[in-house]
């Protein structure tokens, strides 16, 4: 194995799991309630991956304290349906086995709240995957990607940053690995897509998930 890559970490919503329905009906949900109109698909796409927090005053012109509330209504239907309106991509799971079998550290480093995604892992069978899970607190706790990564770091003492991958599909997740000093794969069968990956400076792009095991196959 090549000890580049002793160490994968991996972006959850558009990385591992389509969950675009859930995020998306529990958006419209919370920006009904706010009384805000509701955006057109384009935007709502721009809302997988980035915090809400972020989302709700970039793409709807909330200021932040009506933002703040559009999260609490977010997850008041997130927590109960949305989360379940979600589907890990096929051939995921190949993927997560095969780099277990290499023996690679495998790590979850995801903005959404972490008690969320342990509870997709959970329930789509992938927890046993991954040694390392970390996502956003409830209370803008490691609210960047950047923090996110740094805190999985933090518990990958005996790795270089040379040693780790992140493995994303959006903007943030590159932008993210930058800042902690790390690489990032880009998956354009996500929800940025190859441009948006290339643009942001992903070191690799892989268009599908055939792709990226033999990337992982040959590294």
């Amino acid at each position: 194995m090549d000890n580049r890559y002793c160490a994968v970490l991996f972006d959850l919503d558009g990385t591992l799991t389509d969950s675009k329905e859930g995020i998306w009906n529990s958006g419209s949900y919370a920006l009904e309630y706010l009384g805000r109109p509701l955006p057109d698909e384009e935007t709502l796409m721009k809302f997988l991956g980035p915090p809400l927090l972020d989302s709700f005053q970039r793409y709807c012109g909330c200021g932040p304290e009506e933002a703040a509330d559009g999260v609490v209504k977010y997850r008041e239907r997130y927590a109960v349906t949305g989360i379940f309106e979600n589907c890990p991509y096929e051939g995921i799971k190949d993927v997560l086995e095969l780099l277990k079998m290499q023996g690679r550290t495998v790590a979850l480093a995801t903005s959404k709240p972490q008690a969320f995604a342990e509870q997709i892992l959970d329930h789509f069978g992938l927890m046993a995957y991954f040694d390392i899970v970390e996502g956003s607190g409830f209370h803008g706790e490691k609210a960047t990607k950047q923090q996110v990564i740094e805190a999985v770091l933090e518990k990958l003492p005996e790795y270089a940053s040379d040693q780790v991958l992140m493995v994303g599909d959006r903007l943030h997740d590159v932008n993210g690995a930058a800042g902690a000093g790390i690489q990032c794969l880009g998956v354009a069968y996500g929800y940025g897509g190859r441009r948006e990956l290339e643009e942001a400076g992903a070191a690799w792009v892989v268009d599908t998930m055939e792709d990226l095991k033999n990337f992982f196959t040959l590294s």
